[in-house]
């Protein structure tokens, strides 16, 4: 018997390299017919009496081509079958091309008769072909056809003789590479005899038995059936075969069928640990350590299988073995392997108590970027364990933020995966990150090519921001604008994460600004209309921070977000708790918009400077902003009423800011100098009401006539003093009634007093508002310049002042230009009951027909003031 052949053509640990025959690992390819019949235990006879005279003599052929031999398979006689056979085997060793010429010759249907030849020789002889024949992918294919696998499963009988159990293998473990095969082989019970066969002492069948029971149980049936057929002890001795193949096909199978729970305790029953453990501790054996520690790498994925490598000090081994190897693989490998089992608590809790935390972060400064990215996925994993997140916060985090500057866009993810996952809920290891300089590589990693990186990235930094001191740092990054192009993305993860990271730093101004300036809230827009649940939340959060400035909520508003809200939350589905105060928030702080769609102002609602009140818009109808509105015709629609109570010195400076900028090309008037303007000031209070009206004309024209100028409103200097003089008059009253009084008195005084109810259709305020708009060629119309005010102008300007001066009330939008303001007012206790508190009561203020009288909500006066 020949040695089986190792890896490129050594032989046996420490023997001489065996005979080189294609598709056979024993055997010479030079054996020949005569000597394989003498390992049969028979002999060829030399020399042959004379036949009877009836007998035909024999015909001594010399045959120098390969198709007189394949028709010679057809011949009855057994001796010419076998010698046919004997030159047919040598003529495939030769070469792939000589198989495919048999084929052709149709030498594999012949030969498939003739496995389960009633001679031994010829059976035998047959089954050698089919051996070596089956590497060929054409051969393969017909073998199948002719469905092979029953008849040579038939032959691993344990009475044939141990060349057919070879050949028979071998040929099983060339087909067993194709899944149809896998399952023929399953399906005709070829596990039980192959298994057996692991024990011949042969190794050319325990070769080609064990490689081929590695292909099988790559298909889960036959994985779950080698577990009843007792495959592990037979596996374990092979691990102690002189031939290095076969105990890395060992090896490879364990590998496999370890991963189910069952077999790896049989495997602990069978002393199959510490046979593995053996093999890692003895260098002779270096070339198998790879395929070992996958083994022990599901193992350690059990629990029990784990606390008994505890128990006998394996497990320590086995991490001290890891730090000290130098074999990249073995190290990547082992850290999978942890990484895969810490997904168990009392996992994580055994090797936490093994310090497996030193090993992996070892593992992080090996100069391999393999080993790194598995060291980091083993982090990640462990980060379950809060004794062990607090282990890698000490060491484990400035290795990690160094790796985020990798030019491996593989372990810049890992890396920081781990970091995600170790700041979580950890305001300890957020510190350490920022004390480590992670900062900036974090905002940096927001550009990085791969999505996991990305959104790992949005969530550390999320998670540092919950200290304002990082939290400010991060800002001074640009974090905002890094956050704009991963809201752009169509990864869904990188879409939550990043928007629930606008919703982390959007609470400061600045951020805020720096979002909108890099186009970031149109992104952010387009993430509501998200089938994502996750992403819609993050996005109505991100949306309700963000709106929490005027500037910033008008922007959303245009950009369509308030149309999208108020379609997710007529969804059952769809709306959420953020979705709904985003709405709130987005019309909270654009009130302009909030009153035309809604027609009403709480008290909490405090009306500034840039209001404007353009009416009651149709559903459907888009929403314009004063700018836009401006840049309009002039025609004889509705007025615009808007509000612009900024002091004189903040016109100046916007005045100035505006000279700056455009003063090259429009040369300022005498009547926009700083000096006038300033003079202006000066004795503003003492020109006469007229004299104020013309100032605001003429700067309000010369404003708006500088070229290439951003639109601002016109200032509305009257509206100041209306201001300046209520305070002075109704702040020193005592109590809030009287106040609500005297400020309904003020505001009818300057819109045209009280009016007569059957007069009201006299009082010609159309008229008067036609002739402001005629005066100042366009449909804006500041609230100062009405003298001769309706309903709605004087509610709004009464709500105007009241916010100014702190007197609570709302504004509420009626039919027909009808407007009122409502109020809170605590009643006197009754007679005889002193100190008794009562609950405010509501009132409707009277600003038309008797101003500063109070109408209880729900009494007919009441609603006779508001449907008149």
């Amino acid at each position: 018997m020949g040695k089986v052949k190792r890896a490129l053509g050594q032989g046996a640990r420490g023997g001489e390299p065996a005979a080189a025959a294609e598709g056979r690992w024993v055997k010479g390819a030079e054996e020949t017919f005569d000597s394989l019949t003498k390992r049969m235990g028979k002999k060829v006879k030399k020399e042959v009496e004379p036949p009877p005279k009836d007998v035909f003599d024999p015909l001594l052929i010399e045959s120098k081509t390969a198709a007189t031999v394949v028709l010679m398979l057809s011949s009855p006689e057994e001796e010419v079958l076998a010698k046919a056979c004997d030159a047919l085997y040598k003529f495939a060793s030769k070469g792939d091309e000589n198989k495919v010429t048999l084929l052709g010759l149709g030498a594999v249907e012949h030969l498939y008769k003739l496995i389960s030849h009633e001679d031994p020789i010829v059976r035998r002889n047959a089954i050698m072909i089919f051996g070596i024949m089956a590497s060929n992918h054409d051969v393969k294919k017909l073998l199948r056809e002719l469905d092979v696998t029953n008849s040579l499963i038939s032959r691993l009988a344990p009475e044939e003789d141990v060349v057919i159990h070879e050949f028979a293998t071998l040929c099983l473990a060339h087909m067993a590479v194709e899944h149809t095969t896998k399952v023929h082989i399953f399906e005709q019970g070829g596990l039980e005899p192959l298994i057996r066969l692991l024990g011949s002492p042969d190794p050319d069948v325990q070769k080609n038995s064990v490689e081929c029971i590695y292909l099988l149980v790559q298909d889960f049936q036959s994985c779950a059936a080698v577990r009843g057929l007792n495959v592990i002890p037979p596996l374990l001795e092979l691990l102690k075969s002189e031939y290095p193949v076969i105990q890395l096909l060992a090896l490879k199978t364990l590998e496999v069928i370890s991963k189910d729970t069952e077999t790896r305790i049989t495997l602990g029953e069978n002393k199959g640990l510490e046979c593995l453990l053996k093999i890692l501790e003895t260098n002779e054996f270096s070339d198998l350590h790879v395929e070992a520690l996958a083994v022990l790498g599901n193992c350690l994925e059990d629990v029990h299988a784990l606390q008994l490598l505890q128990q006998t000090g394996g497990l320590k081994k086995l991490l001290s073995f890891v730090e000290v190897s130098t074999v990249p693989d073995i190290q990547k490998n082992t850290a999978k392997a942890i990484a895969k089992a810490a997904y168990d608590s009392e996992i994580r809790k055994i090797l936490n108590e093994e310090e497996v935390e030193k090993s992996l972060i070892n593992l992080l400064k090996i100069d391999n970027d393999g080993v790194k990215v598995a060291a980091s996925q083993a982090i990640s994993a462990m980060c379950e364990n809060s004794a062990t997140k607090r282990a890698f916060g000490l060491q484990g985090i400035p290795q990690l933020v160094q790796l985020l500057n990798s030019d491996s866009e593989e372990v810049k993810e890992a890396a920081v995966t781990a970091l995600a996952n170790l700041t979580t809920a950890s305001p300890g290891n957020a510190s350490a990150v920022a004390e480590a300089e992670g900062i900036q590589p974090l905002v940096n990693t927001l550009n990085a090519q791969r999505d996991q990186a990305i959104a790992n990235a949005a969530t550390t930094l999320t998670n540092l921001a919950t200290q304002e001191l990082f939290r400010v740092t991060i800002q001074g990054c640009s974090v905002m604008r890094a956050l704009a192009e991963p809201l752009r993305s169509t990864n869904s993860q990188v879409q939550s994460k990043a928007a629930f990271a606008v919703a982390a730093f959007g609470c400061d101004a600045d951020a805020r600004t720096e979002l909108r300036n890099a186009g970031g809230l149109q992104p952010l827009v387009e993430l509501l209309h998200s089938k994502n649940a996750e992403v819609r939340r993050n996005a109505c959060l991100a949306v309700t921070v963000c709106a929490s400035d005027e500037v910033t909520a008008v922007e959303l508003c245009r950009l369509g977000a308030l149309d999208i809200l108020e379609e997710i939350n007529l969804s059952i589905g769809r709306r959420n708790k953020f979705s709904e105060a985003a709405l709130e928030n987005l019309y909270d702080n654009n009130l302009s918009q909030k009153y035309s769609q809604r027609g009403y102002l709480s008290s909490s609602n405090i009306i500034t400077d840039g209001f404007y009140d353009c009416g009651q818009i149709k559903p459907g109808v888009k929403f314009l902003s004063l700018e836009e509105l401006s840049m309009q015709e002039f025609t004889d629609r509705r007025a615009i009423i808007f509000i612009n109570a900024k002091p004189r010195e903040d016109v100046l400076a916007v005045e100035e800011k505006a000279q700056d900028s455009s003063y090259e090309q429009t040369p300022l008037s005498p009547a926009l100098s700083r000096k006038s303007s300033r003079e202006k000031t000066r004795r503003g209070k003492g020109k006469k009401e007229e004299e104020k009206m013309k100032e605001v004309t003429e700067i309000m024209s010369k404003v708006q006539d500088l070229e290439n100028s951003h639109w601002l409103p016109p200032p509305d200097f009257i509206l100041l003093d209306y201001i300046n003089d209520a305070s002075k008059a109704v702040l020193p009253l005592t109590t809030t009634r009287e106040q609500v009084v005297a400020l309904a008195q003020f505001v009818a005084n300057k819109m045209g007093g009280s009016i007569e109810r059957d007069k009201l259709h006299d009082f010609n305020w159309e008229l008067h508002i036609s002739e402001i708009e005629f005066e100042l060629k366009r449909n804006i119309v500041p609230i100062g310049k009405v003298k001769k005010g309706t309903f709605y102008h004087r509610a709004l300007l009464f709500k105007v002042i009241a916010d100014r001066i702190g007197i609570g009330c709302s504004l509420v939008r009626g039919e027909y230009n009808r407007a009122w303001n409502e109020v809170e007012l605590v009643d006197d206790s009754p007679q005889g009951i002193a100190g008794l508190l009562l609950p405010p009561q509501e009132y409707i203020v009277d600003l038309m027909f008797e101003p500063g009288f109070l109408m209880k909500q729900g009494s007919a006066e009441a609603d006779q003031y508001k449907h008149i």
